[in-house]
Order: C-alpha cells, then sequence, then structure tokens
C-alpha cells in the first residue's frame, strides 16, 4: 500500500536535490544534505531525530568509503607520477601492433582507470592516441573511443575505483563479488563500445591530432611495465581470494578459521591497499629516485579530488538513512513487489534518469544507491546485491551531455564540436550503459 504523503515527501527531495544543482548550482553534498533533510521534515520526523539521521547516515558510510577511496587515491598518484601509466600503454601498443591498437589502448584504459580517476588517466594517455592519428591518418576517434571506453568501463564498474565502492558500501554488497561481476560485464562492454563502436564511428566522423611534442627521453625512464602490472593486481588479488575463501565454497574443513580470519584481515580493501601503497612508494618512488619529501607532496596534493568523493558518499549515505528511517524504502520495496519490478530494474532506472538530469555519473551513483538500498530485502544474495551495484554504475553512465564535466573534457582533447561529440562520446556512453545492464540482467538470471 502506498502512503502517498509519504511518496510525496521523497520525490520533492529528490526534485530539491536536482533543482539545487542545475538551477542554483549548489555543489551535490550540501544539496545532498538540504534534500535529505526535507525529506525528514515533510515525512514528519523530529527534528532531533534528522539530526540523528544525518550523523548516522554519514558516519555509518564514511567509516569505510573514507579510507578506501583515500589510500586508492594516493596508489594512483604514484602510479601516475611515476609514469607507470604510460609504460603500460607504450608497452601494449607495441605488442598489439598498429592494426590492433584499438584494442590495446581499450585494455589499456581498462587496467589504468583500476588505480587511477578517468580524468586524470585520460589526460596521461591521450599523448598515445595523439601518436597513433599522425602516424596512421586515420581519424583520432578510432583510438580515442577505445581508450575512453575502457576507462569509463573500469571507472564505474571495478573497485577500488570511487563510484563502485561508495555504491558497495551503501548497498552493502561484497567488493569481491563486485570486482568479480564488474571484469565479468566490463569486458565484453568494452568491446561493443569500445573498438566495435569505433570503427562504425571513425568512419563518420574523422578529426585529426593537434601537434604534440612528446620527449622522448621521458619515455625510457617509464618503469618496467611487468612491476606496473603487479602492482596494480595486488589489491585486486587480495580482495578477490579473500572474498572466493570465505564464500560457502570454502568451508572449514579446507582452511581453519583461524587462517581464514588472518587472510580475512589481510585481503580486506583496507589491508590490500595499504600493502599496494607500500610497494609502490617503495618500488615506483624510492627506488627511482623520488625523494621521500616528493612522494609525500604527490600523495598529499592527491587528497584533495579524494575529499570531494568521500564528502559526496557521505551526503549520499544521509540520504539513504532518510529514507530507511522514515519508513519510505520499506514502502516502495513493498510495492515494487507488488507491481512485478525487479530491484535491478528499478536501480538502473533511478541511476540513468539522475545522471541525464544533473550530469555527475558520481553524483547519480550514489543517490541511487541510497534510493536502492532500502528497497533491499535480507533474503537478496551477496551475488544480487553486487549485480545490483552494476546495474546502477551502468545507468549512471548513460548519454553524457552538456551537462557533465567529462563531456567537455573528451571534446576538448579530441578536437570535437559539440555535434560530433554527441554523435560520438554521447552515443557511446549510451551503448556501454545499455550493454552493461543487459550483461549484468543475463548474469543474474545464474546467481
Amino acid at each position: 500500500m502506498i502512503d502517498f504523503a509519504l511518496l510525496s515527501a521523497v520525490l520533492f527531495g529528490i526534485v530539491a536535490l536536482l533543482v539545487l544543482i542545475l538551477r542554483f548550482k549548489v555543489q551535490a553534498f550540501i544539496a545532498l544534505l538540504i534534500a535529505s533533510i526535507f525529506v525528514g521534515v515533510l515525512s514528519g520526523m523530529e527534528p532531533l531525530a534528522i539530526i540523528k539521521a544525518i550523523q548516522e547516515g554519514m558516519g555509518s558510510t564514511l567509516g569505510f568509503v573514507a579510507v578506501v577511496v583515500g589510500l586508492g587515491a594516493m596508489f594512483g598518484a604514484i602510479l601516475e607520477h611515476s609514469g607507470g601509466a604510460e609504460s603500460l600503454a607504450t608497452f601494449l601498443l607495441s605488442k598489439f601492433g598498429e592494426k590492433r591498437s584499438s584494442w590495446a589502448l581499450m585494455l589499456t584504459g581498462f587496467i589504468v582507470a583500476i588505480p587511477v580517476f578517468f580524468d586524470v588517466a585520460f589526460i596521461i594517455l591521450v599523448p598515445m592516441i595523439y601518436a597513433l592519428q599522425r602516424k596512421t591518418g586515420k581519424s583520432l576517434l578510432l583510438y580515442g573511443i577505445p581508450l575512453l571506453a575502457g576507462l569509463a568501463i573500469t571507472h564505474s564498474f571495478i573497485p577500488p575505483t570511487p563510484g563502485p565502492v561508495a555504491v558497495a558500501d551503501i548497498v552493502k554488497a561484497d567488493l569481491g563479488w563486485v570486482i568479480f561481476f564488474g571484469f565479468l560485464t566490463g569486458i565484453p562492454t568494452a568491446i561493443v563500445c569500445g573498438p566495435l563502436f569505433a570503427k562504425y564511428i571513425a568512419k563518420k566522423i574523422h578529426v585529426d591530432a593537434p601537434v604534440l611534442q612528446i620527449d622522448s627521453d621521458a619515455i625510457k625512464t617509464f618503469p618496467p611495465v611487468g612491476i606496473i602490472i603487479s602492482i596494480i593486481s595486488i589489491p585486486i588479488v587480495l580482495i578477490v581470494l579473500n572474498t572466493f575463501l570465505n564464500s560457502p565454497l570454502i568451508g572449514e574443513e579446507f582452511v581453519s578459521k583461524n587462517i581464514l580470519e588472518w587472510l580475512g584481515m589481510i585481503g580486506h580493501p583496507f589491508s590490500a591497499l595499504i600493502i599496494a601503497n607500500l610497494i609502490a612508494w617503495y618500488t615506483l618512488g624510492l627506488r627511482r629516485g623520488f625523494t621521500k619529501d616528493k612522494l609525500l607532496d604527490i600523495t598529499t596534493q592527491s587528497m584533495g579530488p579524494a575529499g570531494i568523493i568521500i564528502l559526496l558518499t557521505g551526503a549520499g549515505g544521509v540520504f539513504k538513512q532518510m529514507l530507511v528511517n522514515t519508513g519510505a524504502g520499506e514502502m516502495l520495496a513493498n510495492y515494487f513487489a507488488d507491481q512485478g519490478v525487479s530491484i535491478l530494474l528499478f536501480s538502473f532506472i533511478a541511476a540513468a534518469l539522475i545522471r541525464i538530469l544533473q550530469g555527475s555519473a558520481t553524483v547519480a551513483m550514489i543517490t541511487a544507491a541510497g534510493l536502492t538500498s532500502p528497497l533491499l530485502v535480507e533474503t537478496i544474495s551477496e551475488p544480487q546485491k553486487a549485480l545490483i551495484v552494476i546495474a546502477i554504475a551502468s545507468g549512471a553512465t548513460i548519454m553524457s551531455h552538456v551537462n557533465d564535466s567529462g563531456f567537455w573534457l573528451v571534446s576538448k582533447y579530441l578536437g570535437l564540436s559539440e555535434k560530433e561529440t554527441f554523435k560520438s562520446w554521447t552515443v557511446m556512453t549510451t551503448i556501454l550503459a545499455l550493454t552493461g545492464f543487459l550483461t549484468a540482467s543475463l548474469l543474474s538470471l545464474f546467481f
């Protein structure tokens, strides 16, 4: 049974959020808090209960997310400044060859975006696609679209990037399962919206690369690619191994409880990222001539963008908590169950609508997670929760357009007009979202 007063409070909160961000250009962090307060007031909560819900939502969310995002930002910054991203791109291009370079660039983006933020990774790797275009004379989109597809998919689907980490925490999904399904969903999605779409759109739109000087001496100083791949793999392998060992597939008859507990600590995202940071600090930093002061400066600067993500995620946790405490989440869950609408579809649509209306994928993911989390019942399994994370991530990447900073970043660096950016980048993100959701829906039939 729908309580229309309560439903109106939730809808008003969402509308208020969008108006504050779109019309009044209020920062999303404070906009989420204001929208949460509106929901609480209009649903009849006591004033002090609203404040308590804010504290509860912020505290319960940031206890996990703040640590993971902070450690992930430092890890990515060391990889970026050491030349590790360029090293990986150069290696893959040399192995795949010019004819299969679009596949190499897709794979490069897929791997590099695991520890490095999307926009930073794109800016670091853009000289590679410029060089390829000048060498072959083909459209820059043949190389740019696969790189962007790889970056966007990993940035949205695979922890420890902030978006999926935040969503996983809000819906209480296991990160190991999210990583597993992120790869299963991401690989076919990357192929469809990367090399395959790039081959089509490059024939429709020809773009030349700008003149760019690349320092050949700097390329010789790149760290060995084997070290880069190993360091990136460390946190992922530890987290997935921990999930596998603590799953029902492995019982105490195979591994003792005491060992499982120690492995659980080592394979926890906190420990896994600390280990990866220490190894990167020494291997990519001190051993390659970076001073301790320089490394301190690099990691300190990385905290700036991480802080924005952390605060946004905390505010999303507040919005979720308000829906839980008002009973709106339970009401909506019962309603959608009665109507036969799956949680997976609801989570995708919620994220897609918010993404299209206000532009930020991160805000869309966090807000949709806040809407979806109260709808989850105890009977939902860990794999199903992880697939909901992928569905939310898919919806949050759809139809990037003029209200998304990524739209203008791509337009600027690839030298595209607004119309060309719509035909290439916007279409690519839409294909990415739909393919990702369809793949997640298929996987939900087996898990």
